[in-house]
């Protein structure tokens, strides 16, 4: 039987594992060896800069902050030594918020060494892997590994063990409607429903739905089959609309309207039959056209 292949490829666990980012034999200053797990003073500790979640539930922290006063930190944070008793954090942003709250001085962690990318990276695959992101946080952080770590969608399925057409689907939410992006980011629609909308071309009707879904709690089933209505419509309207004339009966139809002194109806089908039609709004205007094709 084939072992299963460890979802975080050469990634996060590499980096962590790697002989160059985690040393246990020499402290490069400081009191804490790098590599080992060490209770550091959190005035210590500064937040990272790559940290891609830029909101926090205080409701949810102040619980977490609750169950450390009682139990204590379970899953040490992980830090960057920077230089002499300084650290930087890697993953571990609301462990680490929460025992601010809660008043500790230390917290546990784990002592590591990385470059930024390598940080950035570790950063951003601990944040996909946990439960509480909504979809636009996702998607930012699947978009700037692209972008911020040179990987391309199919290299950063491997790297976080996730189907690429999933990986594909967050990052389309990022090209929605700010206001749907706000949405979803708040929890006022799922990713089901902007699935759906992302599937109308318009961005006025997008945010038409938008408000549509919103002002009458619409399930996304049903989302579903406004669109599908929409996309027959539009369909339809393409399918009814008279095909474009080519160039040449373009320019004979603009003489037409010039010599006729009046708006000239040019109707052509693709099998090259139709029709010319003249408008007039008088009998006046008639008799003029007629005297035109007369002469």
């Amino acid at each position: 039987m084939k072992a299963k292949k460890r979802a975080l490829g050469k990634g996060l666990d590499a980096i962590l594992s790697s002989p160059d980012t985690d040393i246990t034999s020499t402290d490069i200053s400081g009191n804490y060896v790098v590599g080992a797990i060490a209770n550091i003073s959190i005035d210590l500790i500064e937040s990272n800069p790559f940290q891609p979640r830029n909101k926090f539930n205080e409701e949810l922290l102040q619980e977490l902050a609750e169950s450390i006063k009682e139990q204590g930190i379970i899953q040490p944070i992980t830090v960057r030594k920077l230089g002499f008793d300084k650290y930087q954090l890697i993953s571990g942003e609301r462990r680490y918020k929460a025992s601010k709250i809660a008043g500790l001085k230390e917290i546990p962690s784990y002592i590591r060494v990385a470059n930024d990318e390598q940080m950035l990276e570790m950063a951003l695959v601990e944040n996909i892997h946990r439960k509480n992101l909504n979809s636009i946080e996702i998607a930012i952080s699947y978009q700037r590994l692209m972008e911020e770590c040179a990987l391309t969608q199919q290299k950063l399925s491997e790297r976080i063990g996730k189907n690429r057409a999933t990986i594909s689907n967050y990052i389309r939410l990022l090209k929605l409607p700010a206001e749907i992006q706000i949405a979803i980011r708040n929890e006022e629609i799922s990713m089901g429903h902007a699935r759906a909308i992302i599937n109308i071309e318009d961005e006025k009707t997008k945010l038409l739905l938008l408000k549509k879904i919103l002002e009458n709690d619409l399930s996304v089933r049903k989302v579903e089959e406004i669109v599908r209505d929409f996309d027959k419509e539009i369909s339809l309207k393409k399918r009814q609309a008279p095909p474009s004339l080519p160039e040449k009966y373009k320019i004979s139809k603009e003489f037409l309207n010039t010599k006729f002194n009046t708006k000239i109806e040019l109707i052509r089908s693709n099998k090259g039959t139709g029709k010319i039609v003249f408008r007039f709004k008088s009998d006046e205007e008639l008799d003029k056209i007629i005297s035109v094709l007369e002469s």
